[in-house]
């Protein structure tokens, strides 16, 4: 009997050390998968974007610049800043951004709030030294520390301050507190501003120097960029939606077609990057084609009026799938002035798309304007023509009627951007080309020059809604 205990006892520890094995080499298991499948994820993601893999480089290459002052001070002489020196390598690390202009807004923010926070708190320890108490003194740096820091933690949410200068403004805080605590016991509260100042200098220098002069990233190319694609996936869409819900005869849609149709639906999501975007570049020097003071707020407008456009899509692509099958005479009613409306406009945004890329005047978007409208003219008169629905069922009439109304707005919103562009293109200074090069008139619209093959077209100022 003793024997078969102990036999049942060294089994269950047998048991309980083959389950503790089988656990362990199941961790062991799953935690390389998860590494291989990150391994795979990161090598796919510098593939789809090699910049990715450059500015790690350049950020490795601007702290290991920055920390060379460091590890050689007695030669650079640097030993005066003492533990202050890894206040240069932290500004590279915290300032550091992927564009130029998001690296040079928080370089600025970061030098100009410390030197304005280290200068206010020096004047405010001094001011306080002036009471020649030792009692008064420390109640008058917490009342000072006080009202400054809860006065400008109100100001850092007014709009305007807190879209450019968020940043700037929590540096001020954090080294207006840190300089007036530590000057109360540390006098040299002097030496210690103007320590921390040079030594984030130093770090805001290198940051701006290395992400500008390697390889640079210009956050005004990404959205210049950005724009010109909303266009061209909208103006896709566009072109093929004719084809695919009007045409009478059904067939399979290519995977061109497929990725040409959703396409668009990146352009409904679009405000936040173009805003940050459009932020950063504000902040970036001359470059490539993009003056100083580049009109950079127009690119915001532009793509207001991209969205509104590419939400008016979105409820025509609910169309492109819809269940009930729409009558053949009333596809066939309809059918041609959808198809013209849908393609022209089409064309337009892919003109736009291509000008807005060469940053020149396009070329023969008036033609495509005028036979958008004249196509939106015949569907609006086709819709309030009684008698050719005269016979069908009003619900049968519904979803095409809808379709009809959508396309009618979305030739005023081709009008719109065709508008918003001539204004963008007037301000940059876009290059105009010898063939039908647009001009300006004095509606803000666009009229081609009369050349003897080319006759003269009307204004684009007309707003089709409107009517």
């Amino acid at each position: 009997m003793t024997i078969v205990v102990e036999n049942q006892a060294e089994v269950a520890e047998c048991g309980c050390f083959l389950n503790a094995w089988l656990w362990f080499k199941q961790l062991v298991k799953s935690l390389m998968v998860k590494v291989v499948d990150n391994a795979i994820s990161a090598k796919k993601l510098g593939k789809e974007d090699p910049r990715i893999i450059v500015h790690s480089l350049k950020v490795g290459f601007a702290i290991t610049l920055v920390s060379l002052f460091y590890y050689f001070e007695p030669k650079f002489e640097y030993q005066g800043f003492g533990v202050s020196a890894m206040w240069a390598v932290l500004t590279v690390v915290v300032v550091f951004e992927f564009t130029v202009g998001a690296t040079l807004g928080r370089a600025v923010n970061r030098a100009i709030a410390t030197f304005l926070g280290a200068s206010v708190a020096g004047g405010i320890h001094r001011l306080a030294c002036f009471s020649g108490s030792k009692t008064i003194e420390p109640i008058l740096l917490g009342f000072f520390l006080f009202l400054i820091v809860a006065v400008v933690t109100y100001l850092r949410f007014l709009p305007k301050l807190k879209a450019r200068y968020d940043y700037g403004v929590l540096v001020f805080i954090l080294t207006f507190s840190l300089v007036s605590v530590s000057g109360y016991h540390d006098k040299q509260v002097l030496e210690m501003a103007e320590t921390r100042i040079t030594t984030i200098l130093i770090g805001c220098d290198i940051a701006v120097l290395v992400c500008i002069f390697i390889c640079p990233v210009w956050a005004g190319q990404q959205l210049h960029d950005k724009i010109s694609s909303n266009f061209e996936k909208i103006g896709s869409f566009l072109e093929v939606f004719g084809t695919d819900y009007l045409n009478t005869s059904s067939g399979e849609a290519s995977e061109q077609k497929t990725s040409d149709l959703e396409g668009y639906k990146s352009v409904l999501n679009s405000k936040t990057a173009e805003e940050v975007l459009a932020n950063f570049a504000r902040w970036e020097p001359r470059h490539g084609k993009f003056r100083y003071r580049h009109p950079w707020g127009r690119y915001l407008e532009i793509g207001g009026i991209a969205r509104d456009c590419a939400f008016r899509i979105h409820a025509l692509n609910d169309y492109l799938n819809y269940e009930t099958q729409v009558e053949q005479e009333i596809r066939t009613k309809i059918q041609e002035p959808c198809k013209k409306v849908s393609t022209e406009c089409g064309h337009v945004l892919k003109e736009l798309a291509l000008a807005m890329k060469t940053m020149t005047y396009p070329h023969t978007i008036t033609i495509h304007i005028d036979n958008a409208k004249i196509a939106a003219e015949n569907l609006k008169t086709l819709l309030h023509t009684n008698s050719s629905w005269e016979g069908i069922n009003f619900s049968d009439v519904i979803p095409m009627a809808t379709v009809a109304s959508l396309l009618i707005e979305i030739v005023s919103s081709s009008v719109k951007m065709v508008e918003s562009f001539d204004k963008l293109a007037t301000s940059a200074r876009f290059k105009k080309t010898n063939q039908l090069a647009p001009v300006r008139v004095r509606t803000n619209s666009w009229k081609t020059r009369v050349t003897p093959d080319q006759p003269s077209t009307e204004s684009v100022h007309h707003d089709v809604a409107g009517e």
